[in-house]
C-alpha cells in the first residue's frame, strides 16, 4: 500500500521525501531506498524516514531483508511518499527483519502472535481449527471462521482474513489443510492487519505451510 501527498511542480529534479513502515504503523530502520533514474541509494532513519532526489517521473525500488521488496512509481508532482512494506511469512524473515535491526523484537511481539509447529505434535489434531483454538488470546473460532476482534456487525461476516502461503483465500478453505504439514500460524491484528486494506479489518490469519523435507 502507498500513500502519496502531492503538490505540484513545474521542476524537472525535484527532492521527494518519504517515509518507510510496516504493519501499518512500525518505522522500518535501514531500509534501502534506490531512485531508478540516478542509481541514488539512501538508507532510511531510525524514524523511518529517507529524503532522495527523482526526475520528473520516476521509479523508487524499497527493500529491507524479512520484507516484500516494492517498487514505487512517482509522478512529477509527487513530494511525499509514505511506502508500507509487507513481512514475508515464516520464521526465518521475522528474525531477519529483526536481526538486522528493520524493527524491534518489542515492534514484532505487540503486532503479530505467532505459533511455530516446530516443537508440536500436529498429528494430535483433527483440524487446522484445533490447532487454532485455544491458543491465542482474543482468538475464538465460529463454526469454519476465526473471529480475532469479536463479532463487528451484525449484518456482515466477522472473519478474519485468510493467507495460505502467501495467497489469499477463503476461510472454508482452511478445511482443506492438514495440520501435520502446518509450519507456523501468524495472527495479526489491530493496525498491522491495515497492510491488507478493509479485507483485513478483521484481522489476518497466514499460515505457512512445510516445503520438501521440512
Amino acid at each position: 500500500m502507498v500513500v502519496f501527498s502531492t503538490i505540484y511542480s513545474f521542476s524537472q529534479e525535484r527532492v521527494v521525501h518519504g517515509i518507510v513502515t510496516a504493519l501499518d504503523s512500525i518505522s522500518v530502520i535501514n531500509a534501502q531506498v534506490r531512485v531508478k533514474s540516478s542509481k541514488q541509494t539512501v538508507l532510511t532513519d531510525t524514524l523511518g524516514r529517507f529524503s532522495v532526489t527523482c526526475s520528473a517521473k520516476d521509479v523508487l525500488k524499497v527493500s529491507a531483508s524479512g520484507f516484500f521488496p516494492q517498487r514505487v512509481k512517482l509522478e512529477e508532482k509527487i513530494r511525499f511518499a509514505a511506502i508500507n512494506l509487507r513481512l514475508k511469512p515464516g520464521e526465518k524473515n521475522f528474525e531477519y527483519a529483526v536481526g538486522y535491526g528493520h524493527i524491534s523484537e518489542k515492534d514484532r511481539t505487540i503486532a503479530v502472535a505467532r505459533l511455530n509447529t516446530q516443537n508440536m505434535d500436529s498429528h494430535q489434531y483433527n483440524n487446522i481449527y484445533d490447532m487454532i483454538r485455544g491458543r491465542f488470546a482474543g482468538v475464538y473460532v465460529s463454526g469454519n471462521e476465526i473471529i480475532i476482534r469479536g463479532p463487528n456487525s451484525l449484518m456482515g461476516s466477522s472473519s478474519a482474513l485468510i493467507v495460505i502461503d502467501g495467497v489469499i483465500t477463503d476461510s472454508s478453505n482452511l478445511s482443506t489443510v492438514n495440520p501435520s504439514q502446518v509450519k507456523s500460524i501468524d495472527i495479526i491484528k489491530d493496525g498491522g492487519a491495515a497492510i491488507y486494506g478493509s479485507r483485513g479489518a478483521n484481522g489476518v490469519v497466514i499460515i505457512e505451510t512445510k516445503k520438501g523435507s521440512e
